[in-house]
């Protein structure tokens, strides 16, 4: 029963991150379009790398922990009133913090980007292109944190479908004013990819305000209240800051190949290309199941249910195994096709398809274990443990940078795609080793069987897959756009259809849980 009540949580929240990460793409697309991987979107990326990562950290992370946790304490401790006195406190405190460093982070923009790109003092204009781009979105962090908290509290209340389907009306807004701010900004006198910064405020305003009814509906009514000494705002501070830098490691990896990739022109973009392909599975897995999963386990160790803690951490894992591990595969063996088919129009060359498709299938590598890290830290978190994913972090930022040191001459830019990888998978195997001894035991055997059955699965798939791709490459070429994208559908749909078959051969029990729950929906 509770496996089922995960798996349709985390299939809500699925589809509604879905569409988001779709339209995401589509916004990736309209950047290739109209930008290409050159100066433009090199200015933007490290532009909007600080307020993103913040995104990643709070949105998805430190922030939606803390609160989570707390506010699902101070709703089984102190009732209801309480709960949401907290919320309104940590609303109004986040709007003057956060109001305060976007303050600044405007005022210190360009010493800012001197510390991200050093390099891109070579190239004239491109320093003060990027300032701008910075400054106009800085305001993105605190629009987004309160995003956070609504989504939170939506969490909470079993509110699954609206907070996931937010970020889809980050990408509509984005998209609908960038692209229209794009084409009026010359008239202006400024650069078109200005209007892509206008529009990303305009989807983080969306973002927010498009929860506003759902918060009403569960109970919510604003108080303009605020204190530092409350025992649940400190009681968040104390959680929030390991958190950040427990859930940090990959984001601020990615951060720190954004530093060592300014030295060349397009890395930047390649790279960035990628990892927002990347995002897709990590967003639609990872973040949904993950989602699910905060407020079960929160509500397990409130009662201090230990079981309970352990059988839905244990699920959620096999769960993230069974749609992370062929989706690693798949984008590996796919990576070149799916990438000419979203990207290559307008500027986006076909060379830039093939360094950002060698950057995808490094950053593949990790997927599985970038998912995994999105629901071991919060459960960490749960259990009031903030010091063990904080100083696992610290150690696999460190070791970060000296592997970008090692691989960046052999492999270039793809040699910081496979040691943003590699630190994710030291992070997970860390994190889930520590968890089983805390816990004295998470199903590890029945974690590790389900695991090898997937590989398996998704080796079969994979090889299958490479064959077909080798077979008819010459045919794909010679029909175009649109036989690209009959292939590469056809594709994933036979792939898809082979990892299933393979899977209930070998009786994969995460499988056999989500086709249950399918088939339970269908009937009703």
């Amino acid at each position: 029963m509770l496996t089922s009540r995960l798996v349709k949580s985390s299939g809500i929240v699925s589809l509604a991150v879905m569409a988001s990460r779709i339209l995401g793409l589509i916004r990736e697309q309209v950047f290739a379009a109209l930008f290409g991987a050159g100066l433009a979107y090199d200015a933007f990326t490290v532009a909007f790398r600080i307020p993103n990562l913040l995104r990643d950290l709070f949105a998805e992370g430190a922030l939606s922990s803390a609160f989570v946790t707390t506010f699902t304490q101070w709703q089984v401790e102190k009732g209801e009133k309480a709960a949401w006195r907290l919320a309104n406190l940590v609303l109004n405190t986040l709007t003057l913090l956060l109001g305060g460093i976007a303050f600044l982070g405007i005022l210190f923009s360009d010493r800012i980007v001197f510390w991200m790109a050093p390099r891109f003092e070579d190239i004239p204009g491109k320093v003060d292109l990027t300032v701008k781009l910075t400054q106009i979105m800085f305001p993105f962090l605190p629009l987004i944190s309160l995003a956070a908290v609504a989504m939170g509290i939506l969490n909470t209340k079993d509110r699954f479908g609206i907070p996931a389907s937010a970020s889809t009306f980050f990408n509509v807004g984005s998209i609908l004013v960038g692209v229209s701010c794009t084409y009026l900004m010359p008239y202006l006198g400024q650069e078109p990819i200005v209007g892509m910064a206008i529009g990303t405020l305009a989807g983080g305003l969306l973002q927010f305000f498009i929860q506003v009814p759902s918060l009403y509906r569960v109970g919510f009514r604003y108080q303009p209240v605020i204190s530092f000494s409350d025992p649940g705002i400190r009681q968040i501070m104390k959680l929030i800051g390991p958190a950040i830098i427990g859930q940090a490691a990959v984001q601020i990896n990615v951060f720190i190949n954004t530093y060592f990739a300014s030295t060349q022109q397009s890395w930047v973009s390649w790279l960035n290309y990628a990892f927002r392909l990347m995002q897709f599975p990590i967003g639609v897995f990872g973040v949904a199941i993950a989602t699910a999963t905060l407020p079960a386990i929160s509500r397990s160790a409130a009662r201090q249910d230990v079981n309970e803690f352990r059988q839905t951490l244990a699920s959620s894992l096999g769960l993230v195994f069974l749609l992370t591990i062929p989706a690693s595969f798949g984008l590996i063996v796919l990576g070149n096709p799916i990438i000419r088919l979203i990207y290559e129009h307008g500027r986006f060359t076909s060379f830039d398809t093939q360094e950002t498709a060698g950057a995808l299938a490094f950053y593949a590598i990790g997927l599985s274990a970038y998912a995994g890290i999105k629901v071991l830290v919060p459960a960490f978190y749960a259990l009031k443990d903030t010091q063990i994913p904080m100083l696992v972090s610290l150690i696999s930022i460190i070791n970060n940078i000296l592997l970008n040191w090692l691989l960046i001459q052999p492999l270039g830019h793809r040699g910081l795609a496979l040691s943003t990888s590699l630190m994710a998978i030291f992070n997970f195997t860390f994190l889930i080793s520590v968890l089983r001894y805390k816990l004295k035991g998470i199903h590890g055997r029945i974690l590790i069987c389900s695991f090898s059955k997937i590989i398996a699965a998704s080796s079969v798939m994979a090889i299958a897959c490479w064959i077909t791709r080798q077979s008819l490459a010459d045919y794909v070429h010679a029909w175009g756009l649109l036989g690209n994208l009959i292939w590469v559908s056809l594709s994933i749909l036979v792939s898809m259809g082979l990892f299933y078959t393979v899977c209930r051969v070998l009786q994969v029990e995460e499988l056999e849980q989500v086709m249950a729950v399918v088939k339970a929906k269908i009937k009703r």
